[in-house]
């Protein structure tokens, strides 16, 4: 189980900022003393075992007084960056190990203005080992594999100006304080943003799980709902628009695809056909159920479905593509959550449910039939919209703002723009402050394929 406790890892979606430590770049911060410009491997040690200057997994829910509290403080810290003149941007191009340039010297300012970096590490222009903590210690928070590369998207997050960063702020504050009341004593938060779910009890997060949630074009909505059903070894029912869109295309392509991916054709009268029979060349298939077989290997839901009550016609599930949860971009579903360590995910659900122990669990996937259990108490789950928090640990976070709703435009969002966004509002929306940008509530529908959406086996998972 990834436990909340868990050190910080590679892939992990939360770490940040110190507030304590964030300040103008002019502003020294403590360091290690002695020649600024030598013994560098040395800094690097100092710098990733002081505690001051870790990045920690935070155990406090994201929706929480506490959050809001930090985010509160967040705030004035930033209006204080702001007032001092912000940061500067960065030049285009790509700074690594090695680096020696004019640019290295405004990326040691630039992160030194966020408290990334120490004030006193100097000008050199040669980026060496303790710039290199520096920028991944920026990419942690910002959601970012921690190369230590300024690449494209590491560079385009850089050079989101201060003052758009506490706008971000402040627009999130007024998303976080309409959660404040009581969310119950067990609950799950699926944050779109940042690709990423926890799970809470007791006013702490038992266990945290990345997650590939909607496309830009096939958003997953906002929504507070619960889940209250779990199906083991599902069959995947492929939607009309997936037949149109996908199905057809790797028929014309492929006449063997569906028989590899255990997709069966059922007529009208429930009795199967066989593939050959429709003319693939037309639309007579959207006149067929495709229902694919419970294997994990090739089934779009994997081992597992997790069904929550709303109206978009979305849940949550496993997948057979396990490596999208390494990957820095995860919108790559039509509007469902994929969630990672899923059987840990379900054991925290059916942990009040009787007879529904972890053995019990695997023992239901291993017999590969479909198994169903309903959850003894249906637990309350928020699938939300947060770009920008901060955790009492003095931890700041900011996330792409990949649907466009904190109003601000695309300098908010460095992450690749596949089409224009549709909007969901959430139920029981967000208060939103002035100036803030939402689009109209609409039903849930899935949109037109993005490019390259075609399914490598089967990949949407809309239902």
């Amino acid at each position: 189980m990834t436990k909340a406790s868990s050190p910080f890892s590679r892939r992990s979606l939360l770490g940040g900022l110190s507030v304590a430590t964030m300040c103008a770049a002019s502003v020294a911060l403590a360091a290690p003393g002695g020649n600024l410009f030598g013994e560098q491997a040395e800094w690097a040690q100092r710098y990733d075992a002081d505690a001051r200057l870790t990045v920690p997994r935070s155990t406090t829910p994201i929706l929480s007084q506490q959050t809001f509290a930090a985010t509160e403080n967040a705030i004035q810290q930033y209006q204080r960056i702001v007032a001092s003149g912000g940061w500067g941007s960065l030049p285009n191009t790509t700074l690594k190990i090695g680096s020696n340039s004019s640019a290295v010297v405004a990326l040691r300012r630039r992160l030194a203005g966020s408290g990334d970096l120490d004030a006193e590490a100097g000008a050199s222009p040669v980026f060496d080992s303790y710039v290199e903590a520096g920028v991944k210690r920026f990419q942690a928070r910002h959601g970012l594999g921690e190369t230590g590369v300024v690449s494209e998207q590491t560079l385009a997050a850089l050079n989101v100006p201060a003052e758009v960063r506490l706008r971000q702020l402040e627009t999130n504050l007024v998303r976080l304080r309409s959660f404040s009341g009581n969310l119950g004593r067990r609950y799950v938060t699926a944050n779109i943003p940042a690709a990423a779910v926890e799970t809470v009890e007791d006013g702490m997060v038992v266990t945290h799980h990345a997650a590939g949630v909607g496309k830009i074009d096939r958003q997953s909505p906002i929504m507070q709902t619960k889940a209250t059903d779990i199906n083991f070894n599902p069959f995947w029912t492929v939607p009309a628009s997936i037949i149109r869109k996908d199905l057809i295309p790797k028929m014309q392509k492929d006449p063997n695809y569906l028989t590899d991916n255990k997709i069966r054709v059922i007529n009208k009268d429930g009795v199967e056909v066989p593939p050959s029979a429709i003319n693939w060349h037309s639309l007579e298939a959207v006149n067929y159920k495709f229902r694919q077989d419970p294997a994990a290997d090739v089934n779009s839901l994997g081992f597992v479905r997790i069904n929550i009550s709303n109206p978009y016609g979305v849940y949550m599930h496993d997948t057979p593509a396990k490596g999208i949860f390494g990957d820095d971009f995860r919108f790559v579903s039509s509007g469902c959550m994929r969630v990672q360590n899923v059987k840990d995910y379900v054991t925290w659900l059916l942990k009040d449910t009787p007879g529904w122990t972890r053995d019990k669990i695997d023992e239901a996937i291993r017999s590969g039939e479909r198994i169903d259990a309903k959850l003894a108490q249906p637990v309350p789950v928020y699938w939300v919209y947060i770009t920008a928090w901060a955790t009492p640990e003095g931890i700041v976070q900011f996330r792409d703002d990949i649907y466009q709703k904190d109003g601000f435009g695309p300098v908010a969002s460095v992450a690749p723009q596949a089409a224009q966004p549709v909007g969901y509002q959430g139920r029981g929306g967000y208060d939103q402050p002035a100036g803030y940008q939402q689009a109209a509530p609409q039903q849930y529908a899935p949109a037109g394929a993005a490019a390259g959406g075609a399914l490598q086996p089967m990949s949407d998972d809309e239902d």
